[in-house]
């Protein structure tokens, strides 16, 4: 089982694109290629794969976690690859291609309510697998793995492929798995790269809980139990209009991209910016933009 899995995060490219006001680079990282469209392929077979060695996922197994989309999307692959079954759990208002692809990969889709959030569908699962010994909750928000996996994989990755220093690095934060692993990898190889959070300026929150923030899937505040504030060296804050934007002008340079990698470019500029001219700045094209047709991405095609 665990072979197949091996298949599935392979490298993806890393190019540099100049970035003509601030006089510096700005590399891209692209993982949308991985084989399910997104940099959650990583997660999956990462923790999956520990998962097996350590006995907790067999053929009996069900895999259940939530999810508002890429997440579910990559652990619906790799479960169908593995011969499991596999549950998303989501809050409603997700967009339908998430919830097709999921279920085109044999998966099933669970929609808790959506004033309840990420929230409400974490304690569903919870609640799923008091209910059923054979389910296994990957726990994306509060896994180690999750970091690990693009601390040891990610983030060697880039730094060679870039290979000159990397003076700063930005992501948006879901789970934080992203930012803080490539962070890591970072220090390990003795580069002094900035690190920015990014963070949309609007959001929406639901009687005070967490959500996800204005028109960026995936990007949740005060959800993460991977995030270490202290590697933190920079908040950048973009609008939501302007992540879109980013991400439109992305897909016309022919990278074919969802909003999240919009905000993170968006972000990079505003980094490179503030370093000057000469430096190299990195961030992550995290997903594709198929399962984004009926968002605002789109909008103004329509």
């Amino acid at each position: 089982m665990k072979a197949w899995l091996s298949r599935v995060a392979g490298s993806t490219a890393t190019v540099p694109i100049p970035d003509e006001e601030s006089g510096c680079t700005i590399w891209v990282k692209l993982e949308y290629l991985l084989p399910s469209g997104s940099t959650k392929d990583r997660v999956a077979a990462f923790v999956l794969g520990h998962a097996i060695e350590r006995g907790d996922v067999t053929e009996d197994t069900i895999v259940v976690e939530a999810s508002s989309g890429s997440t579910s999307i990559a652990l619906a692959m790799a479960s169908a690859l593995l011969g499991v079954r596999f549950v998303a759990v989501m809050p409603e208002g997700v967009s339908a291609e998430r919830v097709w692809i999921i279920r085109r990969y044999g998966g099933e889709v669970v929609l808790t309510p959506k004033e309840k959030g990420i929230l409400g569908a974490i304690e569903k699962t919870k609640a799923m697998a008091a209910e059923d010994p054979n389910v296994f909750l990957p726990r994306q928000f509060e896994n180690p793995l999750n970091a690990l996996a693009h601390q040891r994989i990610t983030g060697p990755e880039l730094i060679t492929q870039v290979g000159r220093s990397i003076h700063g690095f930005v992501a948006g934060v879901g789970t934080g798995g992203t930012l803080m692993g490539v962070a890591r990898a970072l220090d390990e190889m003795g580069h002094r790269a900035r690190i920015g959070r990014v963070r949309p300026t609007t959001g929406v929150c639901f009687q005070g809980m967490p959500e996800v923030c204005g028109g960026i899937p995936g990007v949740v505040d005060g959800m993460s139990a991977i995030l270490d504030e202290d590697r933190i060296d920079r908040e950048i804050e973009v609008p939501d209009c302007e992540a879109v934007h980013a991400a439109r002008e992305l897909i016309a340079r022919g990278f074919p991209v969802g909003p999240s990698s919009g905000l993170n470019f968006a972000a990079a500029r505003r980094l490179a910016a503030e370093l000057g001219p000469g430096h190299d700045v990195a961030t992550v094209l995290c997903d594709r933009m198929e399962r984004y047709f009926s968002t605002d991405l789109f909008q103004d095609l329509k």
